[in-house]
């Protein structure tokens, strides 16, 4: 029996202290269960991916030091080989370049060295700006099993496991760190099993978790027999050190942890749990602060940022005017009791007539307009950020990705914050995975969210009588057209012929086109679809083209 422990862990950047404790930790309870083989995920050492920190020598000198660090504390466990994902660095002309490796450590002692040969340069990635394609690993053999090393990307491309196919692999270990969108589990089981049937090989898939900017990483490690059989699957989104037994006569796994995926809500709420709580955690806050106004965006965020970080580390406020029902009022209240935050009201009807009264003459006799209403807006987003610096609590942005994309939110206004929790979330599934959050026992507080929130009509409250559909088509319509056109690409005379009318169609790409130069300045979020408004979304500001 060939025994190998995943380790199913987190990575920060720039943290080594963080990263060596985690694999140092791993290594610990391999040597402890009896294993033989510790396999770590992808970069491991340094987090995915420190970007333009591989092109600084410093970064270097310190991973290159805090690699021998790590050599030497294996050395304790002499039988025990680990495997470490770290790039590999070498001058290429004047030109500092790197491979994103994987070195196999046996007591400490590196025994071979596998550089990753399929770079990723879409979507989120573009790895090709910082690592050289690695050269045709060989196999090495460990127990008297030829295992060979696949990295990430290798494996969803048939030739790198053939190849060590033909060198006489007998089992695939594969390092990863792969980011979560909505599942994505199935995607990665359709390319695993191809690679188990075209080789004849089993194989082991070991995921980080924790998040990195705008990426989530879900884990969802797991090994597969060579038919494709699915022996072992660790759950999502936790950090988890398992051991899986590989027969070494039967070339099989033994059946080991099960379970099945979450439906497509949970994994959207559990994936913006972890984003934010990471992010606060790796950026040095330790409290947060966000504007709570009875609508279902900010009662979602709340819900999210409570999971995260614990009631005790939530500040919520709600900033009324005149135009704020007494229903929203009564909401906000009552959700901030049943989750148990600090709440403060800071009315600022004052505030709002008083900016009003002093731009009456700049304004002229102009009648009332957007302005006004982007004014509320703008004073309350002075007043989360004077909190913010006050009290040193991170600002959590509430927006969803309906409005974000069309551009429905005020710029410097309620698009303020560090980090925008709902970004990739569209208004329709905001409401679908408030329901689903509701319903759940898996933490602390049931049913956060007050039924009337999810129900209402929604309304930004920006003035008498306003609702979100008097400037926006139904939700249901309008996230349909978002999603074909920003997710799937689809060009305009396809969703039209979906059944769409062509002329709120056109509509809706112009608000896309536009409405650039808002989201480039907005905060980052966690990213949950298969195309966020970040790495993966590109479009210039300056942009006359037009479908």
């Amino acid at each position: 029996m060939l025994k190998i422990s995943t380790a199913q862990i987190p990575a920060r950047i720039g943290d080594f202290s963080f990263n060596v404790e985690h694999i140092v930790r791993a290594a610990a309870n391999a040597q402890q269960q009896g294993a033989h083989v510790l396999v770590t995920p992808e970069l491991s050492l340094t987090g995915y991916i420190p970007e333009d920190l591989l092109l600084r020598p410093a970064y270097r000198a310190a991973c290159e030091k805090v690699f021998n660090d790590v050599c030497e504390a294996l050395t304790q466990y002499p039988d025990l080989y680990v495997l470490i994902g770290l790039p590999t660095w070498f001058e290429d002309g004047v030109k500092l370049r790197s491979f994103n490796s994987v070195v196999v450590l046996l007591g400490g002692v590196e025994v071979q060295r596998v550089h990753k040969q399929k770079l990723p340069n879409q979507a989120v990635f573009d790895e090709l700006r910082y690592f050289s394609v690695g050269p045709e690993p060989d196999v090495i053999e460990i127990q008297g099993v030829k295992v060979g090393v696949l990295v990430c990307e290798d494996a969803w491309h048939a030739q790198p496991a053939l190849a060590l196919k033909a060198k006489g692999a007998e089992l695939l270990l594969i390092p990863n760190a792969s980011p979560f969108h909505v599942n994505k589990m199935d995607k990665r089981y359709a390319v695993l099993r191809n690679r188990a049937k075209e080789t004849g090989l089993p194989l082991l898939y070991v995921n980080r978790t924790g998040g990195q900017d705008e990426l989530v990483f879900d884990g969802g490690s797991c090994a597969m027999n060579s038919d494709g059989e699915l022996r072992s699957q660790m759950p999502l989104f936790t950090d988890v050190l398992n051991e899986v037994v590989f027969d070494i006569e039967q070339k099989s796994f033994h059946k080991d942890m099960q379970m099945n995926m979450p439906a497509a809500e949970e994994q959207v709420y559990r994936a913006l749990v972890h984003g934010v709580k990471d992010y606060v955690a790796a950026t040095g806050f330790k409290k947060v602060v966000l504007g709570l106004s009875g609508g279902v965006d900010s009662a979602l965020t709340l819900a999210v940022a409570v999971d995260a970080l614990g009631a005790e580390h939530v500040h919520a406020i709600m900033m009324p005017t005149r135009y704020t029902a007494q229903m929203s009022l009564d909401d906000a209240q009552e959700m901030a009791q049943r989750v148990g935050v600090k709440y403060d009201v800071v009315a600022i009807e004052e505030m709002f007539n008083l900016y009003v009264q002093t731009l009456a003459p700049v304004f002229g006799d102009k009648p009332a307009d957007v302005t006004e209403e982007n004014l509320q807006a703008r004073i309350r987003g002075v007043i989360l950020m004077a909190v913010s610096n006050k009290h040193g609590a991170l600002v959590l942005n509430t927006g969803n990705k309906s409005e974000l994309a069309t551009g429905y939110c005020t710029l410097y206004g309620d698009m303020v914050g560090a980090f925008a929790v709902l970004k990739d979330v569209y208004k329709t599934q905001v409401y679908n995975v408030c329901d689903w959050r509701n319903s759940t026992d898996a933490y602390a507080i049931r049913s956060p969210i007050p039924t009337n929130i999810i129900t209402r009509a929604p309304s930004a409250e920006l003035r008498d009588n306003q609702k979100d559909q008097d400037s926006l088509p139904p939700y249901e319509v309008l996230d349909d057209i978002l999603e074909r056109y920003i997710e799937q690409r689809q060009p305009i005379k396809t969703i039209v012929a979906a059944g769409h009318d062509e002329a709120t169609v056109q509509r809706i790409a112009r608000l896309i086109r536009i409405n650039e130069y808002k989201r480039r300045q907005g905060a980052l979020g966690p990213r949950v679809t298969t195309l966020g408004f970040g790495k993966d979304w590109r479009m210039p500001i300056m942009n006359g083209f037009a479908e």
